[in-house]
Protein backbone atom coordinates (compact mmCIF):
# COMPACT_ATOMS: atom_id res chain seq x y z
CA UNK A 1 0.00 0.00 0.00
CA UNK A 2 1.28 3.49 -0.86
CA UNK A 3 2.08 6.30 1.58
CA UNK A 4 -1.32 7.79 0.72
CA UNK A 5 -3.12 4.52 1.57
CA UNK A 6 -3.93 3.87 -2.13
CA UNK A 7 -6.34 6.81 -2.07
CA UNK A 8 -6.83 9.42 -4.78
CA UNK A 9 -6.46 12.80 -3.08
CA UNK A 10 -7.10 13.71 0.57
CA UNK A 11 -3.35 13.65 1.27
CA UNK A 12 -3.67 15.99 4.23
CA UNK A 13 -6.21 13.67 5.91
CA UNK A 14 -4.11 10.54 5.34
CA UNK A 15 -1.02 12.32 6.66
CA UNK A 16 -2.81 13.37 9.84
CA UNK A 17 -4.28 9.91 10.46
CA UNK A 18 -0.96 8.20 9.78
CA UNK A 19 0.65 10.38 12.42
CA UNK A 20 -2.08 9.51 14.91
CA UNK A 21 -1.42 5.80 14.35
CA UNK A 22 2.37 6.08 14.33
CA UNK A 23 2.42 8.08 17.57
CA UNK A 24 -0.23 5.90 19.22
CA UNK A 25 -2.47 8.96 19.52
CA UNK A 26 -5.56 7.54 17.81
CA UNK A 27 -8.75 9.30 18.92
CA UNK A 28 -11.69 7.29 20.20
CA UNK A 29 -14.01 8.74 17.52
CA UNK A 30 -13.63 10.24 14.03
CA UNK A 31 -16.23 11.94 11.84
CA UNK A 32 -15.58 11.86 8.07
CA UNK A 33 -17.68 14.49 6.29
CA UNK A 34 -18.32 15.37 2.67
CA UNK A 35 -20.70 14.50 -0.18
CA UNK A 36 -21.28 10.82 -1.03
CA UNK A 37 -18.78 9.25 -3.40
CA UNK A 38 -15.90 11.37 -2.11
CA UNK A 39 -14.07 8.62 -0.24
CA UNK A 40 -15.42 8.98 3.31
CA UNK A 41 -15.99 5.29 3.86
CA UNK A 42 -12.76 4.27 2.14
CA UNK A 43 -10.72 6.62 4.32
CA UNK A 44 -12.44 5.25 7.43
CA UNK A 45 -11.66 1.68 6.34
CA UNK A 46 -8.02 2.59 5.70
CA UNK A 47 -7.76 3.97 9.23
CA UNK A 48 -9.28 0.75 10.57
CA UNK A 49 -6.67 -1.21 8.61
CA UNK A 50 -3.86 1.03 9.87
CA UNK A 51 -4.71 0.49 13.55
CA UNK A 52 -5.30 -3.27 13.22
CA UNK A 53 -2.78 -4.43 10.58
CA UNK A 54 -0.37 -6.88 12.28
CA UNK A 55 2.36 -6.37 9.68
CA UNK A 56 2.38 -2.70 8.53
CA UNK A 57 4.72 -1.65 5.73
CA UNK A 58 5.81 1.31 7.87
CA UNK A 59 4.40 3.19 10.84
CA UNK A 60 0.81 4.10 9.99
CA UNK A 61 0.83 2.30 6.62
CA UNK A 62 -1.12 -0.99 6.56
CA UNK A 63 0.01 -3.76 4.23
CA UNK A 64 -3.41 -4.15 2.61
CA UNK A 65 -2.79 -7.84 1.92
CA UNK A 66 -2.98 -9.65 5.27
CA UNK A 67 -6.12 -11.39 6.53
CA UNK A 68 -7.07 -8.47 8.79
CA UNK A 69 -6.66 -5.87 6.05
CA UNK A 70 -8.69 -7.90 3.54
CA UNK A 71 -11.46 -8.57 6.06
CA UNK A 72 -11.66 -4.88 6.94
CA UNK A 73 -11.69 -3.90 3.24
CA UNK A 74 -14.73 -6.14 2.71
CA UNK A 75 -16.28 -4.95 6.03
CA UNK A 76 -16.35 -8.55 7.27
CA UNK A 77 -13.81 -8.39 10.09
CA UNK A 78 -14.81 -10.13 13.36
CA UNK A 79 -13.82 -7.02 15.33
CA UNK A 80 -15.71 -4.61 13.06
CA UNK A 81 -19.38 -3.71 13.30
CA UNK A 82 -20.96 -1.80 10.40
CA UNK A 83 -24.04 0.26 11.25
CA UNK A 84 -26.18 1.84 8.54
CA UNK A 85 -29.76 2.41 7.49
CA UNK A 86 -31.24 -0.62 5.73
CA UNK A 87 -34.55 -1.42 4.09
CA UNK A 88 -37.04 -4.15 5.06
CA UNK A 89 -35.00 -6.73 3.14
CA UNK A 90 -31.80 -5.89 5.02
CA UNK A 91 -30.20 -4.01 2.10
CA UNK A 92 -28.28 -0.78 2.66
CA UNK A 93 -30.36 2.11 1.37
CA UNK A 94 -29.41 5.76 1.06
CA UNK A 95 -32.14 8.00 2.39
CA UNK A 96 -33.38 5.39 4.88
CA UNK A 97 -33.56 5.66 8.66
CA UNK A 98 -30.87 4.45 11.02
CA UNK A 99 -32.74 3.16 14.07
CA UNK A 100 -31.83 3.02 17.73
CA UNK A 101 -31.68 -0.78 17.88
CA UNK A 102 -28.70 -0.73 15.48
CA UNK A 103 -26.83 1.54 17.89
CA UNK A 104 -27.65 -0.72 20.82
CA UNK A 105 -26.33 -3.73 18.92
CA UNK A 106 -23.12 -1.85 18.19
CA UNK A 107 -22.74 -0.87 21.81
CA UNK A 108 -22.99 -4.50 22.91
CA UNK A 109 -20.33 -5.47 20.36
CA UNK A 110 -18.01 -2.67 21.48
CA UNK A 111 -18.23 -3.78 25.09
CA UNK A 112 -16.51 -7.08 24.18
CA UNK A 113 -12.75 -7.42 24.03
CA UNK A 114 -11.30 -7.62 20.48
CA UNK A 115 -11.31 -11.15 19.07
CA UNK A 116 -8.22 -11.05 16.83
CA UNK A 117 -7.03 -7.43 16.61
CA UNK A 118 -5.92 -4.53 18.78
CA UNK A 119 -9.13 -2.51 18.44
CA UNK A 120 -12.83 -3.09 17.99
CA UNK A 121 -14.16 -0.83 15.25
CA UNK A 122 -17.69 0.51 14.87
CA UNK A 123 -18.33 2.07 11.45
CA UNK A 124 -21.46 4.24 11.33
CA UNK A 125 -22.27 5.01 7.69
CA UNK A 126 -24.40 8.03 6.64
CA UNK A 127 -25.08 8.93 10.26
CA UNK A 128 -27.20 11.91 9.18
CA UNK A 129 -29.89 9.27 8.60
CA UNK A 130 -30.07 8.43 12.31
CA UNK A 131 -33.36 9.21 14.05
CA UNK A 132 -33.36 11.16 17.33
CA UNK A 133 -33.32 8.05 19.51
CA UNK A 134 -30.38 6.60 17.60
CA UNK A 135 -28.45 9.87 17.80
CA UNK A 136 -28.95 10.08 21.55
CA UNK A 137 -27.94 6.43 21.95
CA UNK A 138 -24.72 7.08 20.06
CA UNK A 139 -23.96 10.05 22.29
CA UNK A 140 -24.14 7.77 25.30
CA UNK A 141 -21.88 5.27 23.51
CA UNK A 142 -19.34 8.01 22.73
CA UNK A 143 -19.28 9.04 26.37
CA UNK A 144 -18.77 5.50 27.64
CA UNK A 145 -16.72 3.86 24.86
CA UNK A 146 -14.08 1.42 26.18
CA UNK A 147 -10.38 2.04 25.51
CA UNK A 148 -10.22 -0.82 22.98
CA UNK A 149 -12.95 0.73 20.78
CA UNK A 150 -12.75 3.22 17.92
CA UNK A 151 -15.91 4.77 16.47
CA UNK A 152 -15.84 5.92 12.83
CA UNK A 153 -18.75 8.00 11.50
CA UNK A 154 -19.51 9.26 8.00
CA UNK A 155 -22.01 12.05 7.22
CA UNK A 156 -22.65 14.64 4.54
CA UNK A 157 -21.82 17.49 6.94
CA UNK A 158 -21.46 17.97 10.71
CA UNK A 159 -24.35 20.43 10.87
CA UNK A 160 -26.76 17.52 10.32
CA UNK A 161 -25.70 15.88 13.60
CA UNK A 162 -26.14 16.74 17.25
CA UNK A 163 -23.50 19.29 18.32
CA UNK A 164 -22.73 17.10 21.31
CA UNK A 165 -21.84 14.20 18.99
CA UNK A 166 -19.69 16.40 16.74
CA UNK A 167 -17.81 17.84 19.72
CA UNK A 168 -16.73 14.34 20.78
CA UNK A 169 -15.25 13.42 17.39
CA UNK A 170 -12.15 14.36 15.46
CA UNK A 171 -13.69 15.94 12.35
CA UNK A 172 -12.25 15.50 8.85
CA UNK A 173 -14.02 17.67 6.28
CA UNK A 174 -13.24 16.14 2.90
CA UNK A 175 -13.49 18.28 -0.22
CA UNK A 176 -14.08 17.34 -3.88
CA UNK A 177 -10.93 16.79 -5.91
CA UNK A 178 -9.92 18.91 -8.92
CA UNK A 179 -11.80 17.65 -11.96
CA UNK A 180 -8.52 17.11 -13.76
CA UNK A 181 -7.34 14.68 -11.10
CA UNK A 182 -10.51 12.60 -11.43
CA UNK A 183 -10.33 12.74 -15.23
CA UNK A 184 -6.70 11.56 -15.19
CA UNK A 185 -7.59 8.71 -12.84
CA UNK A 186 -10.36 7.55 -15.19
CA UNK A 187 -8.07 7.70 -18.23
CA UNK A 188 -5.52 5.64 -16.31
CA UNK A 189 -8.28 3.08 -15.74
CA UNK A 190 -8.84 2.77 -19.49
CA UNK A 191 -11.68 5.25 -20.03
CA UNK A 192 -11.40 7.26 -23.27
CA UNK A 193 -10.58 10.95 -22.84
CA UNK A 194 -13.95 12.41 -23.89
CA UNK A 195 -15.94 10.08 -21.65
CA UNK A 196 -13.50 10.63 -18.78
CA UNK A 197 -14.00 14.39 -19.07
CA UNK A 198 -17.80 14.06 -18.99
CA UNK A 199 -17.81 11.68 -16.02
CA UNK A 200 -15.33 13.78 -14.06
CA UNK A 201 -17.70 16.75 -14.42
CA UNK A 202 -20.80 14.73 -13.56
CA UNK A 203 -19.03 13.38 -10.48
CA UNK A 204 -18.26 16.88 -9.26
CA UNK A 205 -14.77 15.81 -8.24
CA UNK A 206 -15.91 12.74 -6.33
CA UNK A 207 -13.65 9.84 -7.37
CA UNK A 208 -15.79 7.12 -5.81
CA UNK A 209 -18.90 8.32 -7.63
CA UNK A 210 -16.92 8.64 -10.88
CA UNK A 211 -15.79 5.03 -10.61
CA UNK A 212 -19.35 3.87 -9.96
CA UNK A 213 -20.47 5.70 -13.09
CA UNK A 214 -17.98 3.81 -15.27
CA UNK A 215 -18.74 0.47 -13.60
CA UNK A 216 -22.53 0.77 -13.87
CA UNK A 217 -23.75 2.14 -17.21
CA UNK A 218 -27.33 2.12 -15.86
CA UNK A 219 -26.47 5.10 -13.64
CA UNK A 220 -25.66 7.27 -16.67
CA UNK A 221 -28.75 6.00 -18.49
CA UNK A 222 -30.93 6.90 -15.51
CA UNK A 223 -29.32 10.34 -15.33
CA UNK A 224 -30.11 10.98 -19.00
CA UNK A 225 -33.67 9.74 -18.54
CA UNK A 226 -34.30 12.01 -15.52
CA UNK A 227 -32.82 15.06 -17.23
CA UNK A 228 -35.01 14.35 -20.27
CA UNK A 229 -37.99 14.16 -17.92
CA UNK A 230 -37.08 17.60 -16.57
CA UNK A 231 -36.89 19.10 -20.07
CA UNK A 232 -40.29 17.62 -20.86
CA UNK A 233 -41.89 18.76 -17.61
CA UNK A 234 -40.85 22.42 -17.71
CA UNK A 235 -43.43 23.33 -20.42
CA UNK A 236 -45.92 20.61 -19.38
CA UNK A 237 -49.50 21.17 -18.24
CA UNK A 238 -50.64 20.89 -14.63
CA UNK A 239 -52.26 17.52 -15.37
CA UNK A 240 -49.03 16.15 -16.87
CA UNK A 241 -46.97 17.38 -13.92
CA UNK A 242 -49.37 15.85 -11.41
CA UNK A 243 -49.32 12.54 -13.28
CA UNK A 244 -45.51 12.51 -13.15
CA UNK A 245 -45.55 13.38 -9.44
CA UNK A 246 -47.91 10.47 -8.73
CA UNK A 247 -45.70 8.06 -10.66
CA UNK A 248 -42.27 9.06 -9.29
CA UNK A 249 -43.42 9.43 -5.66
CA UNK A 250 -44.24 5.72 -5.45
CA UNK A 251 -40.52 4.95 -5.22
CA UNK A 252 -38.89 7.20 -2.64
CA UNK A 253 -35.35 6.22 -3.61
CA UNK A 254 -35.99 6.93 -7.31
CA UNK A 255 -37.54 10.26 -6.39
CA UNK A 256 -34.55 11.18 -4.25
CA UNK A 257 -32.11 10.39 -7.07
CA UNK A 258 -34.28 12.38 -9.48
CA UNK A 259 -34.22 15.46 -7.24
CA UNK A 260 -30.44 15.16 -6.83
CA UNK A 261 -29.92 15.08 -10.61
CA UNK A 262 -32.31 17.99 -11.15
CA UNK A 263 -30.48 19.92 -8.45
CA UNK A 264 -27.16 19.47 -10.27
CA UNK A 265 -28.81 20.78 -13.46
CA UNK A 266 -30.37 23.84 -11.82
CA UNK A 267 -27.15 24.68 -10.04
CA UNK A 268 -25.53 24.77 -13.48
CA UNK A 269 -28.30 27.09 -14.69
CA UNK A 270 -27.78 29.34 -11.67
CA UNK A 271 -24.02 29.46 -12.31
CA UNK A 272 -24.60 30.47 -15.92
CA UNK A 273 -27.15 33.14 -14.96
CA UNK A 274 -24.60 34.52 -12.49
CA UNK A 275 -21.89 34.28 -15.19
CA UNK A 276 -19.67 32.38 -12.76
CA UNK A 277 -16.43 30.75 -13.91
CA UNK A 278 -17.19 27.52 -12.04
CA UNK A 279 -17.15 24.45 -14.35
CA UNK A 280 -20.54 22.97 -15.19
CA UNK A 281 -21.49 19.57 -13.85
CA UNK A 282 -23.64 18.67 -16.85
CA UNK A 283 -21.21 19.71 -19.58
CA UNK A 284 -23.01 17.57 -22.15
CA UNK A 285 -26.08 19.80 -21.75
CA UNK A 286 -24.24 23.10 -22.08
CA UNK A 287 -26.48 24.43 -24.91
CA UNK A 288 -29.73 23.69 -23.03
CA UNK A 289 -28.35 25.21 -19.85
CA UNK A 290 -27.18 28.37 -21.66
CA UNK A 291 -30.58 28.69 -23.37
CA UNK A 292 -32.52 28.40 -20.10
CA UNK A 293 -30.11 30.70 -18.26
CA UNK A 294 -30.66 33.37 -20.91
CA UNK A 295 -34.37 33.45 -20.11
CA UNK A 296 -34.14 33.64 -16.30
CA UNK A 297 -32.86 36.09 -13.74
CA UNK A 298 -30.71 35.12 -10.74
CA UNK A 299 -33.46 35.28 -8.05
CA UNK A 300 -35.58 32.77 -10.01
CA UNK A 301 -32.67 30.36 -10.51
CA UNK A 302 -31.73 30.63 -6.85
CA UNK A 303 -35.33 29.96 -5.81
CA UNK A 304 -35.46 26.72 -7.82
CA UNK A 305 -32.14 25.52 -6.38
CA UNK A 306 -33.33 26.36 -2.86
CA UNK A 307 -36.62 24.51 -3.44
CA UNK A 308 -34.80 21.36 -4.58
CA UNK A 309 -32.41 21.49 -1.61
CA UNK A 310 -35.36 21.94 0.73
CA UNK A 311 -37.17 19.00 -0.91
CA UNK A 312 -34.24 16.69 -0.11
CA UNK A 313 -34.35 17.73 3.55
CA UNK A 314 -38.12 17.22 3.69
CA UNK A 315 -37.81 13.76 2.16
CA UNK A 316 -35.54 12.81 5.05
CA UNK A 317 -38.37 13.84 7.39
CA UNK A 318 -40.85 11.55 5.60
CA UNK A 319 -43.22 14.24 4.34
CA UNK A 320 -45.86 13.41 1.71
CA UNK A 321 -43.69 12.62 -1.33
CA UNK A 322 -46.40 13.09 -3.94
CA UNK A 323 -47.43 16.50 -2.61
CA UNK A 324 -43.78 17.52 -2.34
CA UNK A 325 -43.12 16.65 -6.00
CA UNK A 326 -46.31 18.40 -7.13
CA UNK A 327 -45.24 21.61 -5.40
CA UNK A 328 -41.72 21.34 -6.84
CA UNK A 329 -42.97 20.98 -10.40
CA UNK A 330 -45.57 23.73 -10.12
CA UNK A 331 -43.01 26.16 -8.75
CA UNK A 332 -40.53 25.62 -11.58
CA UNK A 333 -40.53 28.28 -14.32
CA UNK A 334 -41.98 27.27 -17.67
CA UNK A 335 -39.45 27.08 -20.50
Amino acid sequence: MTDNWNLLGHEWAVDMLRRHVARDEVRHAYLFCGPPGLGRRTLALRLAQAVNCPQPIAEGIPCGTCRDCKQIESMRHPDMTVIQAIDDEGVSKEGGTLKVEYIRDARRALSLKPFQSKYRIALFLRFQEANDSAANALLKTLEEAPAHAILLLTADNPEQLLPTIVSRCEILRLRPLPLGAVEADLIERGVDAERARLISHISGGRPGYARRLIEDSALLEKREERLNDLQTLLPATRVQKFAYAEKISKDKDAMRQTVLIWLSYWRDVMLRVAQADTPLTNVDLNMEIEFLAGRLDLPVARRVVSSLESALEKMDRNVNSRLLMEVLLMDMPKS
